[in-house]
């Protein structure tokens, strides 16, 4: 998984559909409990009206050309917002039910308004979605390690397979938010499709998971850029140590506490898009220097890999030619990469509700996808046949031309610091506030953080966070292997596990209504149910069987894989540590 980029933008602030001026808190939702089928009922009018007022766009602009397409691809999106049709007599008859005391009527907010605030921001064309999923996930400089630990064979296999994979959990994603999401209810994040589906216990279990995750990325992100400003520090000939490597962390961890302090992302935003162009300046660098030769003292300091003969494999490479361990473990380290590399479809949700007109999604996660896919291998590939089995990860600091031309190494890791540390304030961001809503907000009764008291919380856990993610970082300096555990526990589980679940939940509750017979009546906010428990289940389950058993295989996989990733990289972090290939809290630098 790569930076987030401006996808995280739109997380920022609650919900991006509603306007500061109509905001209903979100605590208010539950006081009276929203059935599965209420959430269906409004999000089939929100996308029958999205539908209309699309096909008024599209006569509006006129017909494709390939000006027009190239537009659209590139385009943030901007002055494309939905306008409202008229208030229906449906509305109109709502309008008179929130009077009589749900939510919009102690709100004093009308039907229209709603619209209108939840419609504010959705600007965002199948062209910018492209875009946005791009720069979220697109991050290869791990790809030639990957290459390395599984060989040409496997690893095209798994990052096309695993590839695949990840587009048929963005669909999920992009169909259930379809079928969950309307203008009165919208969805705000990946925790929602779960309280909907599922209850708060499961909303409360993924935003924990999400944020262990984002603690865990920063930490990735400190370790990696504190061995780039360590061999900044060690001068043009390189033989001598340097800055300590816990004071490089240090540094690095300062400079994330100090630019965390910006709680609104919107800010960044430039930034985040600079960064995109310096990731693709630095893949052009490792391309151009890469036939010098591998960095033989990097990969030895870090995985005890020895000097000697540069070996590529068609398979599996054999016993002592990976540097990500032997035979079974060395692959499954490469796979814990490859899955790493499509991570991002948690943040789908979010990007979905910034669309003018989400009902495009497939398009841009499409074309994202074929991208993403194609400069995986061909970056993979094209490294790991230069530096076979000493292939570095990352990549920007694997060639031995960094190493003799200081001026060269320095500037490439200055790029990878500046682009790194932007991510790192993105996801530490979006990690504290999950923090701070769901447990010190919502349980502990601290503050909003748009007040005055919740600013200065802010102020003070930002640097707490980022201290935790320092230790971890200092505690366990073996960068491949870190990156192979988060991939396996979390990012293997937000972009396959989860969504393989939620596919369950969604189309086993939606087959499971009774047309004709079922009905929800919007006055009274109550919905006929024929029966409950198992023949509810049981029926809904035997309307699509073949795709209800095969996302129940899909979870399954998901979950054995992350359990067989989890394990190869803590038995590969227990190696690292017995053969001194790693130093907790040392000054020694791993590479």
């Amino acid at each position: 998984m790569a930076m987030i980029q401006p996808a995280t933008l739109v997380l920022d602030g609650g919900d991006p559909r509603i306007s500061n001026d109509h905001v209903v808190p979100a605590e208010n939702y539950s006081r009276r409990k929203v059935s599965f089928e209420e959430y269906m009922y409004y999000a089939a009018i929100t996308r029958a009206e999205e539908k209309e007022a699309n096909k008024r766009f599209i006569e509006a602009r006129g017909r494709w050309t390939f000006k027009s397409i190239l537009k659209a691809i590139f385009s943030k999106g901007e002055g494309a917002a939905i306008t409202d049709s008229p208030t229906s007599a449906q509305e109109k008859a709502e309008e008179n039910a929130a009077a009589r005391g749900s939510i919009q009527g102690r709100y004093h907010i009308s039907v229209a308004q709603e619209k209108t605030a939840s419609r504010a921001m959705r600007t965002a064309s199948w062209g910018a979605i492209f875009y946005l999923i791009t720069t979220d996930i697109l991050g290869p400089t791990s790809a030639p390690w990957a290459f390395a630990q599984l060989g040409y064979g496997p690893g095209i296999a798994l990052y096309t397979v695993f590839g695949v994979l990840s587009y048929y959990s963005g669909w999920i994603v992009y169909q259930v938010f379809l079928g969950l999401d309307s203008d009165k209810y919208p969805v705000r994040g990946y925790g929602d499709f779960f309280f909907r589906l599922f209850g708060p216990v499961a909303r409360h279990f993924i935003n924990v998971c999400q944020s262990i995750q984002m603690l865990l990325t920063v930490s990735v992100l400190i370790l990696s850029n504190g061995q780039s400003i360590s061999q900044i520090s060690r001068g043009p000939a390189g033989d001598n140590l340097g800055l300590c490597f816990v004071v490089c962390l240090l540094v690095y961890m300062v400079a994330g506490f100090v630019l965390g302090q910006i709680r609104t992302l919107q800010r960044l935003g430039w930034l985040a898009n600079i960064s995109v162009w310096l990731n693709v300046v630095m893949i052009l660098l490792c391309m151009g220097t890469v036939g010098y030769g591998p960095n033989y003292a990097a990969v030895k300091a870090s995985f005890g890999l020895e000097p000697g003969p540069i070996r590529t494999f068609a398979g599996t490479p054999p016993d002592g030619f990976a540097s990500g361990g032997t035979g079974f473990i060395a692959s499954l380290n490469g796979l814990n990469t490859a899955v790493y590399a499509y991570g991002g479809a948690m943040l789908f949700a979010a990007l979905l509700a910034e669309m003018r007109h989400p009902l495009d999604f497939w398009k841009g996660l499409l074309i994202a996808e074929i991208f993403i896919y194609a400069v995986y291998i061909f970056f993979g590939v094209f490294v790991y046949s230069y530096q076979g089995q000493f292939a570095y990860n990352p990549s920007v600091q694997g060639s031995s031309y960094w190493v003799a031309l200081y001026s060269a190494q320095t500037a490439a890791n200055i790029l990878a610091i500046i682009t790194a540390l932007i991510a790192a304030v993105l996801y530490s961001n979006i990690g504290l506030k999950v923090v701070y809503i769901e447990v010190f907000h919502e349980l502990l009764g601290f503050p909003d953080l748009t007040v005055r008291k919740g600013k200065i919380w802010w102020a003070v856990m930002i640097p707490v966070y980022w201290a935790i993610a320092f230790i971890i970082a200092a505690s366990v300096p073996a960068f491949s292997y870190v990156v192979s555990l988060v991939g396996a526990l979390f990012i293997l589980s937000f972009t396959y596990t989860f969504p393989a679940w939620m596919a369950l939940g969604y189309w086993i509750k939606r087959d499971a209504m009774i047309e004709g017979t079922e009905r929800f009546d919007p006055t009274t906010g109550t919905y006929n149910y024929v029966d409950h428990g198992f023949s509810r289940w049981k029926r809904g389950f035997m309307k699509r069987p073949l795709l209800n058993a095969a996302n129940f295989v899909y979870f399954l996989g998901a979950l054995v894989t992350c359990g067989l990733g989890c394990y190869s990289a803590i038995q590969s972090l227990r190696t690292a540590f017995e053969s001194g290939a790693a130093n907790s809290l040392s000054c020694l630098p791993p590479l």
